[in-house]
């Protein structure tokens, strides 16, 4: 009980003061994220230095109190970090969302108040909403590889 009240407290804090859901100035990487299946649709912005340092970042779009929150605490944790960095975190949240127990402890310290998504892990219906930001930023970071299939896309800026 104590876990799914940290989990609502996170969730709607994240949703009535998204820190950062707005345009950012000057991002040189920009893309949009389509959750079909529910209609979640954020566009994620990025300025990324040239030694790979994500400077700043922002979202705007709708979706549900899910998708919205997880791309803002996303943000939280990737902005001042490298892009590798940032794809570790990725790639801990995913393996959190497909399974919370192949996490360590540390790993899951790691992930900060995103850790909150956890039992996202046994609702399938809410699992893309979730992830929807983070495959976003992880496309971006990744310059579009892999995006076979994908429904989202690529658009350097300027």
């Amino acid at each position: 009980m104590a876990n799914n009240t940290f989990y609502n407290e996170i969730l709607t804090d994240h949703n009535l003061h998204p820190f950062h859901k707005k345009p950012i100035n000057d991002p040189n990487y920009m893309l949009e994220g389509i959750n079909p299946s529910c209609g979640d649709d954020i566009v994620l912005q990025l300025k990324i230095s040239d030694d790979g340092i994500i400077k700043d970042g922002g979202y705007v779009g709708d979706g549900c109190a899910i998708s919205q929150a997880s791309a803002d605490m996303m943000l939280d944790l990737v902005i001042g970090r490298s892009k590798e960095d940032a794809l570790h975190l990725c790639d801990l949240f995913m393996r959190m969302i497909k399974d919370p127990s192949s996490l360590s402890d540390n790993e899951m310290d790691e992930l900060e108040e995103a850790s909150s998504l956890q039992d996202i892990a046994h609702m399938p219906s809410r699992v893309k909403c979730a992830v929807l930001g983070w495959h976003t930023m992880e496309e971006i970071v990744t310059q579009n590889k892999g995006a076979a299939g994908s429904s989202v896309t690529l658009t350097p800026l300027g």
